[in-house]
């Protein structure tokens, strides 16, 4: 009878972690679809104009990523694989994963990812929101978010992927200004909800972005305390998508263009898309 006790209680413990396991995919879902329906439904199209009183790199940079005439939507959803590092620069631990990720600058994104093989297989999810990953989708091993420490540090992210993956989302306005930082450097800034967030481009001769770097807000260090610290991007295998010119390479990590530098987050899109969403 014990045993008949001990498979039912087991059996109750699976059936609540799967339960809990599917309203996480229901929340990215349905943060998903939150995001999507930022889409412009009948967005302005691109006039080098609009750039033409910019700093000189970022007017490169926008001449280059968006042609002439391109709807400016400001809404991307990507797929993609490469590797992941669980590690340090030392013991990188990278495993294998794949992602889908919807992008939608200033108002939030989610990464939804699975990684890993067999018993050490990942997944989960990182949003404006939320970390939450599981192991072989039973037994959760990192759950947390929705504090003030992970807004910031999740709105640093996805303004800087916003540079190169949604270029119409940075456009001047009036909630994103750029300056000048050298002859090949430009410096954006978007502010939103009270969060800002400065993210140097900087740009080859013809406007091609080769590297992102900005200050993150981050625990990423041996005191696990939060602060401000290097982090950044190289960029590269451009392709051209709607009008858009947008990188499909992308290696990025902690204290870039230091000694400390470690890519945790190595890159290959394999599709970029604008969702439309309905008038």
């Amino acid at each position: 009878m014990i045993f008949v006790w001990l498979l039912a209680a087991i059996g109750v413990a699976l059936g609540g972690l799967f339960l809990w396991r599917q309203l996480d995919h229901r929340a990215d879902r349905a943060e998903m679809d939150r995001l999507i329906a930022s889409q412009p439904v009948e967005p302005a199209r691109f006039a080098s104009d609009m750039v033409a009183d910019l700093p000189e790199p970022a007017r490169r940079f926008f001449t280059f990523a968006i042609a002439e005439g391109t709807p400016l939507y400001t809404v991307s959803r990507l797929e993609m694989e490469g590797q992941f590092g669980m590690g340090d620069k030392a013991t990188p631990g990278y495993m294998p994963m794949t992602a889908t990720q919807v992008l939608a600058a200033p108002h939030g994104f989610v990464w939804a990812m699975s990684g890993g093989a067999g018993a050490m297989r990942m997944g989960g999810s990182d949003s404006g929101s939320w970390t939450r990953f599981w192991l072989s989708g039973l037994v959760p091993v990192a759950r947390f978010g929705g504090d003030p420490d992970h807004r910031r540090s999740a709105f640093g992210r996805y303004v800087a992927e916003a540079v190169f993956w949604t270029p119409a989302a940075v456009l001047p306005g009036p909630n994103v200004t750029w300056e000048p930082a050298s002859e090949t450097t430009a410096r954006m800034i978007m502010r939103h909800q009270g969060l800002e967030q400065a993210v140097e481009v900087t740009v080859a001769e013809n406007g091609q972005p080769r590297h992102v770097a900005f200050q993150r807000w981050s625990d990423a260090n041996p005191e696990k305390l939060h602060r401000l610290q290097p982090f950044g991007g190289y960029l590269s295998e451009f392709r051209e998508v709607d009008g858009f010119r947008l990188p499909t390479h992308v290696e990025a990590g902690n204290h870039f263009d230091t000694d400390d530098y470690f890519p945790f987050f190595i890159a290959d899109v394999t599709e970029i898309s604008f969702p439309r969403r309905d008038r």
